[in-house]
Order: C-alpha cells, then structure tokens, then sequence
C-alpha cells in the first residue's frame, strides 16, 4: 500500500509513513504504538493484514493467549518415579484433551497450541511444563464458551495427572 500511495503522496507535498506492527496477533502491538506516539501527527491510518489470497471485508476473531503451566513433584524417573508427578503429563494430557473437544466446536472457534517447556532431562520427572495456547472466536460469547471449556479439559487433565495448573491470560481480548 504504501509503494502505490507514494506517488500521490509525492504529487500532493504530503508525508507517508508505513509502520510494521510487532505483536500482532496478541500481546497489544498497535496500542503500545498509539501509546510510544506513532500516530500522533496522523491525519489517517490504514491497516491491512496479508492473506495470500483477496479478502474484501473479512471475518476478524476474538483472541486471547493463554500461558498453561502445570506443577507436579520431581523425581528421578527410574529410581523413585512413585515419588513424582509427572507436570509434561499434565501438558499432554491438557493437549489431548483439547484435540478430542475439537470435534464440538461452534464454528469460528479455534484453539491453538504448542508445548513450550516439558522438563530439563529424560531421566528426571519434570516438575514443570508450560504450554501456550490461542484462543479464537468469532465474538465475546463464543471466546466465553471456549474459555469454559479448555478451562475444563486443562483442570482434568490435572486431576488425572496429580498436578496442578495455573493459566494466565496475556494480550489483548480484540472482538
């Protein structure tokens, strides 16, 4: 956009400035930029986001990241492992779990996920594994209803497991 305005900008004695936005999907990237300034002096902005195909009027999503940590008790996976629970369980079973929920879910909603830490050593049951996860709906309801239920898939999968689970909401809710 900003190569085929340029011209008319040239012709017309104006300033363009094109800006990247970091964070974009979560995290607030275009609010810290308003907050840093960057418009301040804008008479207009535009915002696109690229698909690799044409989209005039898409579907926008509520999103919501979620950082999921589990807590369990180390121990050494061959010498005591009944003293241990094991957090990466916890993690996998959370992701499991989420997987067989998909079949149920309303249309738009979306849950995406990776595991981010599942111990240190092979030989060690972990006493904590971290995954992250977004969240995605096509409004505040639907994102409610999904919240309720992988809230529910990760509390089983820490009852099945013996551990425990903290989830922590980061960025922005955008509907």
């Amino acid at each position: 956009i900003g190569i085929a305005l340029a011209p008319f900008v040239q012709d017309n004695n104006m300033r363009l400035t094109v800006l990247g936005t970091h964070a974009e999907e979560v995290g607030g990237g275009k609010v810290e930029l308003i907050d840093a300034g960057a418009f301040n002096d804008a008479d207009v902005a535009l915002m696109m986001h690229p698909t690799p195909y044409d989209e005039y009027g898409p579907k926008s999503l509520a999103i919501e990241e979620w950082r999921v940590v589990f807590r369990g008790h180390a121990s050494h996976a061959s010498g005591a492992p009944e003293l241990g629970r094991n957090a990466l369980d916890g993690v996998i079973a959370g992701y499991n779990n989420i997987s067989m929920l998909r079949q149920s879910f309303r249309k738009w909603q979306q849950v995406h996920g990776v595991i981010v830490d599942g111990g240190e050593a092979a030989n060690v049951i972990p006493e904590r594994a971290e995954a992250s996860y977004y969240l995605r709906a096509l409004n505040m309801e639907d994102l409610e209803d999904l919240r309720t239920r992988v809230r529910a898939c990760m509390d089983g999968a820490a009852t099945a497991t013996g551990t425990s689970v903290e989830i922590s909401v980061n960025g922005y809710v955008y509907e």
